[in-house]
């Protein structure tokens, strides 16, 4: 039977015996829809969907490890492999949503509508982004040690923090093109055959669903290690896994796919 075991020198890496069952279910969610994803990008060619896939192989890994970990309470890699890649995720969903919103705009030739220079818009956000990575990767690798767990959630919440505030920054950047672009007489009737509206709701929704969990998280490490939400496993299955499935999901019912063509035919009113 499992049982909660400690690491070296007497230090518990898990607060629980993580559950090796909603860890499997979760594998199986994620193995089923990052498949799709795959084909999806197959199918449209959809490049800058990649990031999203391999995001999915991310939560894969992070999952898998948490099954391991099921009977290896005491073992520091499952642990440290879950711990990483779990967080990491998110990161890579963001890196396909700020190249979407690129996509968007030059597709439907609204570039003088956009709050950031065209060419320097996605550049700007997929850094942030890459900062964010960096600094959670960091901090995730110094939380797996007893001595040095508190400063690694701490540079983990200033990395989620970087997140939080990058997406903050892309959502009004967003909403800005939409109220600049429905302005536009040439766009009133919806952007043609491009429906433009129509993926910048999926962005809104995807982010929002990513900023919750990143919140979640800040609040999570901010409580400390003996606080709510670290020491009771369903607080993690309810804002973190769940909320990162309905992403890949949505993503896939609203597939941004025709985005992909280098010259998408586009009739303007």
């Amino acid at each position: 039977m499992a049982k909660l075991e400690p690491h070296k020198g007497g230090y518990y890496l898990w607060k629980y015996v993580p559950s090796l069952a909603a860890a499997i279910i979760f594998v199986v969610l994620f193995v089923c829809t990052t498949a799709f994803h795959f084909f999806k990008i197959w199918k449209n060619r959809a490049r800058f969907c990649i990031p999203f896939a391999i995001g999915g192989i991310f939560e894969i890994i992070g999952y898998f490890a948490r099954a391991f970990s099921h009977n290896n309470t005491a073992s520091i890699m499952p642990f440290a492999i879950q711990n990483v890649f779990i967080l990491l995720g998110p990161v890579l969903f963001a890196a396909s949503v700020y190249m979407t919103l690129g996509r968007i705009i030059s597709a439907i030739g609204a570039e003088k509508n956009s709050l950031i220079p065209i060419r320097w818009l996605t550049k700007t956000f997929v850094a942030g982004d890459i900062l964010s990575f960096m600094v959670q990767g960091g901090a995730a690798g110094l939380m797996v040690t007893g001595s040095n767990a508190r400063i690694g959630q701490d540079i983990e919440m200033v990395g989620l923090l970087i997140q939080v505030m990058i997406f903050a920054l892309f959502v009004v950047t967003a909403i800005v093109f939409q109220i600049r672009t429905q302005r536009d007489s040439r766009f009133e009737s919806g952007g043609g055959l491009i429906p433009w509206k129509r993926h910048l709701y999926l962005l809104y929704a995807v982010s929002l669903l990513i900023m919750i969990r990143s919140i979640f998280r800040v609040v999570e490490y901010g409580m400390g290690a003996d606080g709510y939400p670290l020491t009771h496993e369903w607080t993690l299955y309810i804002f973190d896994s769940l909320l990162m499935w309905s992403v890949m999901v949505s993503w896939l019912i609203w597939y941004p796919g025709e985005l992909s063509r280098p010259e998408p035919n586009v009739e303007l009113n």
